[in-house]
């Protein structure tokens, strides 16, 4: 990780977040190498450190990962300015730490993980890594061969590459047309942006699968945690 701030460092190996490393250090109970810190923004390299509180070694909390069926019509953040539902208000007050591993649009609906573990969450963002999330896509009227080529070739919009890793064709006819749609990056409305530049529309979308997790029996608002060992990506 080599140096960084503090408050950083302790949110990223999940120990506590920014604010919890603040309040501490105001109090004067955290240390680094026995020395009272008084800027959260000192520097240290977190493999070398020790870390105190109250004179304790920090313990780095067990990490809660969840799997949330989101449903339509609620916001991937934490609060919304004009006081419209968002994935928070379908959790429990003890989970309320959680932080989405990427974002689904309001539309969409579908498996969105949380979790406190921010490493966990880095590695399965990274579009390095290639982990697949699959999706069931509706569109409007029928698509053509050749429209399922152009995806799985890739089209550019706005300057992107939005390419499909598989595309498959569930059902179609002349009002619509149902898709499965693989991708192993999450940018901005990429799946409403390749169907729009086709020449379609999508009007249902729904994540299925991340990585081996799937969406399962969850039913839309309804939550699970993830043990351990189903993240073997």
């Amino acid at each position: 990780m080599g140096q960084v701030p503090l408050e950083r460092a302790l949110s990223k190996l999940g120990i506590m977040s920014r604010t919890q490393t603040r309040k501490l250090i105001e109090a004067g109970r955290l240390k680094v190498n026995g020395r009272a810190i008084k800027d959260p923004a000192f520097l240290l390299e977190p493999e070398k450190a020790q870390i105190t509180v109250d004179d304790k070694p920090a313990a780095r909390a067990r990490a809660c990962t969840i799997m949330l069926y989101k449903p339509k019509g609620a916001l991937t953040t934490r609060s919304d300015e004009k006081g419209r539902k968002t994935v928070y208000d379908l959790l429990p007050a003890h989970l309320q730490h959680l932080h989405p591993v990427g974002r689904l649009d309001m539309a969409t609906t579908g498996l969105l993980l949380m979790t406190t573990d921010t490493r966990l969450s880095d590695f399965l963002t990274d579009p390095r890594n290639a982990i697949p999330r699959v999706y069931a896509v509706t569109i409007k009227g029928r698509i053509r061969d050749d429209g399922v080529k152009r995806l799985s070739q890739g089209v550019m919009d706005k300057g992107e590459l939005l390419k499909a890793v598989r595309i498959a064709v569930r059902k179609a006819s002349n009002k619509e047309t149902h898709l499965i749609v693989e991708l192993c990056e999450g940018k901005n409305r990429e799946i409403r942006r390749m169907i729009e530049a086709v020449g379609s529309e999508v009007t249902a979308l729904k994540r299925i699968s991340f990585g081996k997790l799937k969406l399962g029996a969850l039913e839309p608002g309804e939550w699970r945690e993830i043990a351990e060992e189903e993240f073997l990506f």
